[in-house]
C-alpha cells in the first residue's frame, strides 16, 4: 500500500458521520493525554475520533525525559497525594507493559556539606517505597560505590542512595496506547488540524473545522475523498469535543469562551525542557544519576537511554507557542554540560561529544495570574517553572472539555478525570469498567516463539522489547519482516523490521515521523541517521512500503536534514 492509499484509508472514517449522526467524542491532540482518553472512551462504547495537527506524539509526548516516575520531590514539598497516585501508576505500567516500561535504578550521590545528607534522603526513600508497596532503596558506602562507579567525583564523597523508578520510550508508549484504542474501535488520524470550532445557535461547541496538513498538494484525483471534503477541509461534528493539546490548550479554550485575547485569562505556562544525548563511551553509566546543579541547585538527571547517555533537563519559561519545533539554546547546552562535568569530573564533556539534542514544552498550570499580566509586579510574583505543581486541570467551556498539565506517568488517571467531566454530556459513559488494564495481554513470548520460529532465534531482551513496544501488533511486524530485517541497526537496539512495520502500518507521512518518533534513530545515531549505509536502506524501505519515488525521497531527506540540524543537534546560535 503506497502513501496516498494509506492516507485515503486514514481519512475514510470522516465520511461516516454527519451533523445528524455525530461522533460521540472528537479528541483533538495525539499525545499521551489524548491517547489515554481515546483508550478509556472507546472501551466504554463511545464512537471516538482522535486527530492530531502534526504527527502522533509530535509535541511534549516525544520530548519528555522518558521517565515513568512517582515524583520523589513532591513528597518533600508535601504533595503526597500526587506521589501516591504516580507510584501506583508506575507499578501498573511495569506490570502491564514490560519491555516498554522498564525499571531503572537511580543514584543520589552524597557529598560532605551538600544537600541532601544521606539520613534525610533515605528517610524520604522509605516513605517513597511505602507508597509503592515495595522496597527498592538501599545505601552504598563510599568505597563500595566508587568501585562500581569510578567516574564519579570522589572529593568529599560520602556514599550514595539508590532507589528505583522506570524508563520508557515515550513516543512508542503513545503509539501502544493508541493501538489499544484502535483495536477497540477508535479512529485516529495525524496531520489533521482543528482550525476552529463549530458551534450551535446557543454558542455550544458541536464539532470542529479540520484541515489536512499532511501535504501542500491535494490527494490524488483518483482517491475516494470523504463527501464533505473541499480541498482537504472537513466539518466534523461530535456530541463532545475534548481538547488535549497540552501547551497549546489555551488557544481553543479562548475560542470556546467567546472572549477576546485581551480579556481571556490564560492558564497554561509553557516551560521548555531540553536534553543532550552523548555517546555511552564518553560517559558509561548503567544507572540514572540525580543531582543538584552546582549553580542553581535545580534537580536534574544523567541517565542511560537506549544505547546512549542523556543529560537533562532544563526548566525555563518558553516564548509564546506557534506550530513550529522548539530546540535547545546555547545557554541550556552549556548549563547541562556543566552539571555533568561537575558530577563526573573526569569526563570533560564538550559540544563535540553531542550526538543530538531535544527540547519539549511542558504545559504547566500556572499558580499565579502572571501568565496574562505583563506588569512588573505580576512577573515578580511568578514562581520559577521548577516550582510549579505538575497537577493536571480539566475545564468545561460551552461544551468544550479541555485538559492540560499532569505527568506522563498518570495519563490513565487524567483520562478518567476527563471522562467524569464528559459524563453529563454523554450519559452512556459507564464508570468504571470491569477490565481496567490499559495494555491488553498479547501472546506470551513462548507462544510467539512457536508461531514465528524466527522470533525464537532473537535475543531474549529483544523479544521482550518487541513484545512491549508492539503488543498484539507484533504478529504483523513479524509477518511483514523480510529475511534480513530481524537484525539490529548498528549502534542501536532497533531492528530493521521496526522501520518497515512503522512505514507500512503507522501513518508515516514524513521522514521525521519515522526517525524521530516511530523509531528514535535520529536521536541515537550521528547525523540524525543520515549516514550512507543507514540512509541507503531507509530509502529502500520507504520506497517499498510508502511508494516514495527518488524525487520524493530526496525532498524528504532535505526537509528532515534541515529540521534535524536546526532543532535536534547543536543550537544555531553559539
Amino acid at each position: 500500500m503506497n502513501q496516498d492509499s494509506q492516507r485515503e484509508q486514514a481519512l475514510a472514517p470522516l465520511s461516516r458521520h454527519s451533523k445528524s449522526q455525530p461522533w460521540d467524542m472528537l479528541i483533538i491532540g495525539g499525545g499521551i493525554t489524548g491517547a489515554g482518553i481515546a483508550r478509556e472512551a472507546v472501551r466504554r462504547g463511545l464512537k471516538v475520533l482522535l486527530v492530531e495537527q502534526k504527527d502522533f506524539a509530535w509535541g511534549t509526548s516525544s520530548r519528555s525525559s522518558k521517565m515513568v516516575h512517582g515524583g520523589l520531590r513532591y513528597i518533600a514539598s508535601g504533595d503526597v497525594k500526587t506521589t501516591l497516585h504516580s507510584v501506583r501508576e508506575r507499578e501498573r505500567m511495569l506490570n502491564e507493559a514490560g519491555g516498554l516500561v522498564k525499571e531503572m535504578h537511580y543514584i543520589m550521590p552524597h557529598y560532605k556539606g551538600k544537600f541532601p545528607p544521606p539520613w534525610i534522603f533515605n528517610n524520604l526513600l522509605r516513605v517513597y517505597d511505602t507508597l509503592a508497596g515495595k522496597r527498592y532503596h538501599k545505601y552504598y558506602k563510599k568505597d563500595a560505590f566508587l568501585r562500581i562507579s569510578p567516574n564519579l567525583k570522589s572529593d568529599k564523597f560520602l556514599g550514595a542512595s539508590q532507589f528505583s523508578d522506570a524508563v520508557t520510550d515515550d513516543s512508542r508508549l503513545v503509539m501502544r496506547v493508541l493501538e489499544e484504542a484502535v483495536h477497540d474501535g477508535a479512529h485516529i488520524i495525524n496531520y489533521l488540524k482543528a482550525e476552529s470550532l463549530l458551534t450551535d445557535e446557543q454558542g455550544l461547541v458541536i464539532g470542529a473545522k479540520l484541515v489536512d496538513t499532511s501535504t501542500d498538494y491535494p490527494i490524488s484525483s483518483g482517491s475516494s475523498a470523504p463527501a464533505n471534503d473541499s480541498g482537504g477541509h472537513y466539518d466534523v461534528y461530535a456530541k463532545v469535543v475534548v481538547s488535549a493539546t497540552g501547551a497549546w490548550a489555551d488557544q481553543l479554550r479562548m475560542e470556546a469562551s467567546q472572549q477576546s485575547e485581551a480579556t481571556f485569562r490564560k492558564q497554561i505556562r509553557p516551560s521548555r525542557g531540553s536534553h543532550v544525548v552523548i555517546s555511552r563511551d564518553r560517559l558509561p553509566i548503567d544507572q540514572a544519576y540525580t543531582l543538584l546543579h552546582p549553580v542553581d541547585k535545580r534537580a536534574l538527571f544523567v541517565f542511560p537511554w537506549e544505547t546512549r547517555t542523556v543529560i537533562g533537563t532544563t526548566d525555563l519559561d518558553n516564548p509564546p507557542l506557534d506550530d513550529q519545533e522548539v530546540g535547545i539554546t546555547s545557554a541550556e547546552l552549556d548549563y547541562l554540560l556543566l552539571a555533568a562535568n561537575d558530577l563526573f569530573d573526569q569526563a570533560k564533556l564538550t559540544r563535540e561529544d553531542v550526538i543530538s539534542t531535544w527540547a519539549g514544552v511542558r504545559p504547566l498550570i500556572s499558580a499565579s495570574s502572571a501568565s496574562d499580566d505583563n506588569s512588573d509586579t505580576a512577573e515578580a510574583k511568578r514562581v520559577s517553572p521548577s516550582k510549579e505543581k505538575r497537577d493536571h486541570s480539566v475545564w468545561l467551556d460551552h461544551n468544550l472539555v479541555t485538559v492540560s498539565g499532569g505527568k506522563l506517568t498518570t495519563f490513565r488517571l487524567i483520562a478518567l478525570d476527563v471522562l467524569k467531566i464528559c459524563q453529563p454530556l454523554l450519559p452512556q459513559i459507564q464508570m468504571p469498567v470491569t477490565d481496567d488494564r490499559v495494555f491488553s495481554s498479547p501472546a506470551t513470548i513462548a507462544e510467539q516463539q512457536i508461531a514465528h520460529p524466527k522470533f525464537a532465534t532473537l535475543p531474549t531482551l529483544l523479544q521482550q522489547r518487541l513484545q512491549g513496544f508492539y503488543g498484539r501488533k507484533l504478529n504483523d511486524l513479524l509477518a511483514l519482516a523480510h529475511e534480513d530485517d530481524l537484525t539490529y541497526i548498528d549502534g542501536t537496539n532497533t531492528i530493521w523490521a521496526e522501520i518497515r512495520f512503522a512505514a507500512h502500518f503507522e501513518q508515516v507521512i514524513h521522514l521525521d515521523d519515522l526517525l524521530l518518533r516511530r523509531t528514535r534513530l535520529g536521536l541515537l545515531l550521528p547525523q540524525g541517521a543520515m549516514t550512507v549505509p543507514i540512509s541507503s536502506r531507509l530509502q529502500q524501505i520507504c520506497q517499498q512500503e510508502l511508494g516514495w519515488s527518488e524525487d520524493k525521497w530526496q525532498q524528504e531527506v532535505q526537509r528532515y536534514t534541515q529540521l534535524w540540524q536546526r532543532y535536534y543537534h547543536l543550537p544555531t546560535a553559539i
